[in-house]
């Protein structure tokens, strides 16, 4: 075994939480870094989290930010000589050692002689269970350092919160007091650091792969672990939909092809016949009977949204499904198909706009046709109660809106969708259409290219070029329902 020295301040609340995560997760960050690979929302996810702990910190005017310049044990002594001074201003990454694991507070608040209430800042709507364990570090850090603590909360987003004045984010937060709590968990901390400092110390950990590879993180070194897992069989029990895997995982049994159709459920058995026969399943009479009653006009209608955690625009709410986009594409009786489409990318509110480009194109008649219409509904309501003026027409156009996605789950299942009914997994199995040429292939790369045309920043010919992206995308998609519709209508694929 190989013996390897550990950082003095190796460890921190971040690498406490991904050790208890999963020791292999912390022994790779330490020792193989450049085995991680990012998955593409985490810089947003980054970048979100940064902007609320930016904002909660403004909302405490004159606090003091201590910088960890020129290193951290300039902050360790600023802290130090700012908590001994007991001024009455809040501190900002406020740092403190413990037995070599090292804390920074995002916000410290004085609180006379009962000492100092703490504030973890999270861009959720509420505490989740590894935020206390990140809390609990923290404490007991804090107060083996010597620090006296009056509290220690998760400073979460309110989501009751409108903006109803520009700039104006009192209110955004709340918090949930977990002193109590975080100390309990904190007495436990001397066993879990002297247990990760063991690990780091000795070679990789070998763990199998399982659930603690998503939860509460994606881990970052998934495909690293997956290189020395045994090849699974090509068509895993995992791909049964609503967990339905986890019963015969149990059982020993990880191959789908190794069950029998009359130990499952109809669906399930459905699956399995299809994968075995390399057959579609599907029941074209019972896809038209689905939809019997949705009449033209058609309007296939597909929303791209933005939900920042900080409201942007007056009357909204924390991650509040803003439109920011959509495509429709309108089929009348004899078949003759028009497309319409609706882009805001200059930053302005695009709430007003985007309702009155819907109720232009939509005929009051019209059948509305969405995929997975829930999400469509949804900003049907919410434009209605944010531009009141429009309520009428687009309650009615909600009122009048359909699901497709059900429709080919009950009806369709092609073995190359491995258990999934997305528009995206769908639609090659219907279709000759893809999304493989695209620049923008995905709700959160459209977020993303929303973003980069609405900073400041962006040069004129760039942000054309995202908006070009952003409508060949959105395009596509509803496109698609055009041809899943088809394909479920019709006696075989193809559209």
């Amino acid at each position: 075994m190989t013996i390897r020295p550990v950082r003095r301040f190796g460890l921190s609340k971040s690498r406490i939480t991904a050790f208890e995560q999963c020791p292999r997760r912390l022994w790779l960050m330490i020792h193989n870094p450049a085995a991680a690979e990012q998955d593409a929302g985490a810089e947003a996810r980054f970048a979100t989290g940064h902007s609320v702990g930016d904002l909660a910190c403004a909302l405490l005017p004159g606090g003091v930010m201590i910088e960890a310049e020129p290193d951290l044990g300039a902050a360790l002594t600023r802290t130090a000589a700012l908590v001994a001074a007991r001024g009455p201003e809040p501190l900002f990454e406020a740092t403190f050692q413990h037995d070599g694991v090292l804390v920074r507070a995002d916000i410290l608040i004085p609180e006379g002689r009962k000492g100092w209430r703490m504030a973890e800042v999270k861009s959720s709507t509420g505490p989740k269970d590894y935020h206390l364990g990140d809390l609990a570090t923290q404490v007991w850090v804090m107060e083996e350092a010597g620090l006296t603590l009056a509290g220690a909360a998760i400073r979460h987003i309110e989501t009751g919160f409108v903006l109803e004045r520009e700039g104006d984010y009192a209110g955004l937060f709340a918090d949930a007091e977990l002193l109590g709590e975080a100390r309990g968990i904190a007495r436990h901390r001397p066993e879990v650091v002297a247990e990760a400092r063991a690990m780091l110390a000795a070679d990789e950990p070998v763990r199998d792969m399982g659930d603690h590879c998503t939860s509460p993180f994606a881990c970052e070194f998934a495909a690293w672990c997956a290189k020395g897992q045994p090849q699974g069989p090509d068509w895993p029990v995992t791909i049964l939909p609503y967990g339905g895997g986890k019963k015969w995982l149990a059982q020993g049994i990880d191959d789908l092809l190794a069950l029998d159709e009359a130990a499952l459920s109809g669906k399930h058995a459905r699956m399995l016949a299809a994968t075995r026969d390399d057959r579609p399943f599907h029941d074209g009479p019972g896809a038209r009977a689905a939809m019997t009653d949705w009449g033209h006009p058609r309007a296939f209608l597909d929303f791209e949204t933005i939900n920042p955690a900080i409201p942007r625009w007056i009357g909204t709410r924390p991650y509040q499904q803003v439109p920011f986009q959509f495509s429709l594409h309108l089929e009348s009786a004899d078949g003759a198909m028009t497309h319409h489409e609706f882009l805001c990318a200059d930053g302005s509110d695009p709430r007003g706009r985007c309702a009155e480009a819907l109720v232009a194109a939509i005929p009051p008649e019209a059948t509305v046709i969405a995929y997975n219409a829930a999400f469509e509904k949804r900003v049907l309501r919410e434009l209605a109660r944010d531009v009141p003026d429009l309520a009428a027409p687009l309650l009615a156009m909600e009122a009048r809106t359909v699901d497709l996605l059900p429709v080919a789950r009950e009806h369709w299942y092609h073995r190359d969708q491995r258990g999934s009914w997305s528009i995206k997994a769908v639609l090659p199995t219907l279709s000759a259409l893809g999304y493989e040429g695209l620049e923008v292939k995905d709700g959160g790369g459209a977020q993303d290219a929303w973003l980069e045309a609405v900073d400041p920043a962006c040069a004129p010919d760039r942000r054309w070029a995202l908006e070009e992206q952003l409508k060949a995308y959105c395009a596509l998609d509803t496109l698609a329902m055009v041809a899943v519709l088809r394909g479920l209508a019709g006696e075989g694929p193809g559209a």
